[in-house]
């Protein structure tokens, strides 16, 4: 009796749509730039997407014990996670049910809240526990049930908090729908240790960071570097689009042997730690897979069905499993192929087996449409004595500059601020996409569906 294999998720990539088939007339491929410039249009935003949608507010790792918690803020806006006393993650507006005060900042762990104003305590629960001289001063018996701390809706998928100001909020389930929640499920990305944590500000509106990566008509102007060993042909990207949310995969294929021959297109994948760094831990293993294609001269030749980009795949399956990752819900190709995810409103992620990059992109504090703060965090799949090793501290960046990321993330953070200053120009009146934006265009369509409709 025969079985066959279940199918996996990432086989959507072998039949999904490519440029040819996508009907362009959905989508406005011409972008006014006022919604990069305007701070009324700031406003609309906060108002109709910011204090409306589910947004990463960190990773459940940053509050691993009973007590800990940490500030998110969100342009005006301060919220407090906390992790409980029955280990549940929790949300609450940061500020004191008497007068109004913020009742901390930063991160740390705690017993309970203290309003350092007038000492007023919070249960980790948010229950209203202590009032100085309560029985001196209430006017009428405190109802302490009613007067608990506002709760905002928390929920917890792939590893990430999800936080949503709005109270009457869809669960995040609904909001990201099933497939999405099917297809990132065999990535184990709850399991991934953050080896890169920074947070910087930038001169750009925050829709400028989105923008940046959820296309790769770029590469050739912004990282030639990877032209030797990319093989761009956007006839081979896939995409697929949820209601708010997408992916698309551009298949990672060295340069064909009619430019670059096998010995060029190995050192061609040895040199892609410069610019995707997790890649070292796969190269000793693809060097060994190498060699057996090596006759007694040294020289190298593959046969039909063998590639530089197949020995890459074999040799990271081999690695992750034998570290103790179960990939076996992944695809060949997602092996060496990155997923670029978006996440709306402010989510970009890159993904493959045992690694993975994400951008989050968020608007100013003070309402200035030309700037924006960045968040890039980077997860490594570790066996669990190496974590500790691994794990990255939170950087704040203060000076602009002076942090350097990899070679094609600093190539992306020097140009943002570039396009910024286009935009700026009065007399350009909107961007002019093309096919291979496609993927800019269903952001931009989920952008217009939140600010005509206040209920997202």
């Amino acid at each position: 009796m025969t079985t066959t294999q279940p199918t996996r998720p990432g086989e959507w990539v072998d039949s999904g749509m490519g440029l040819a088939d996508i009907d362009f007339g959905r989508y406005r491929m011409d972008i006014p730039t006022d919604r990069y410039t305007s701070a009324a249009y700031v406003e609309r935003e906060r108002d109709h997407i910011w204090m409306r949608v589910w947004q990463v507010a960190g990773r459940v790792s940053e509050l691993p014990a009973v007590g800990d918690w940490k500030e998110y803020r969100l342009l005006d806006q301060s919220f407090i996670l906390v992790r409980g006393k029955d280990y549940k993650i929790r949300g609450f507006v940061n500020a004191c049910r008497h007068r109004g005060n913020a009742l901390c900042s930063g991160k740390g762990n705690a017993r309970r809240f203290l309003c350092p104003y007038h000492l007023w305590s919070y249960d980790l629960d948010g229950q209203l526990r202590g009032v100085l001289r309560e029985k001196e001063n209430v006017v009428t018996p405190l109802d302490k049930a009613g007067m608990s701390l506002l709760e905002v809706p928390v929920e917890c998928f792939a590893g990430f908090i999800f936080l949503n100001p709005d109270p009457d909020a869809k669960p995040l389930a609904e909001f990201l729908g099933q497939e999405v929640v099917d297809l990132l499920a065999p990535y184990h990305l709850d399991e991934m240790t953050t080896v890169l944590d920074v947070r910087e500000s930038l001169n750009c509106n925050w829709k400028v960071v989105m923008d940046a990566f959820e296309e790769g008509y770029h590469i050739s102007g912004i990282h030639p570097q990877l032209l030797r060993v990319i093989l761009i042909d956007p006839a081979k990207s896939r995409y697929r689009f949820f209601e708010n949310h997408s992916v698309a995969c551009a298949p990672f294929e060295v340069a064909g042997a009619s430019k670059y021959g096998p010995e060029e297109q190995v050192e061609g994948i040895l040199e892609l730690p410069e610019t995707f760094p997790s890649v070292q831990a796969v190269l000793p293993r693809f060097q060994e897979l190498v060699a057996a294609y090596r006759d007694s001269d040294g020289v190298l030749s593959f046969p039909d069905g063998v590639a530089p980009r197949t020995l890459l795949q074999t040799a990271t399956r081999e690695v992750l499993t034998g570290m103790g990752l179960d990939v076996s819900g992944l695809t060949d190709a997602q092996m060496s192929d990155n997923h670029g995810w978006v996440l709306f409103p402010n989510f970009f992620m890159t993904i493959r087996a045992g690694e993975a990059t994400i951008i989050m992109s968020l608007p100013h504090e003070d309402g200035d449409p030309h700037k924006s703060h960045w968040h890039i965090m980077s997860f490594m799949w570790l066996p669990e004595e190496a974590r500790g090793a691994f794990a990255a501290e939170a950087v704040v960046v203060d000076e602009p500059g002076s942090f350097k990321y990899f070679l094609a993330l600093q190539q992306d953070y020097e140009q943002m601020p570039k396009q910024q200053i286009g935009l700026r120009n009065t007399a350009l009146k909107a961007m002019s996409l093309v096919k291979e934006e496609v993927v800019i265009a269903h952001y931009h369509s989920v952008v217009d569906r939140y600010l005509e409709n206040s209920a997202g």
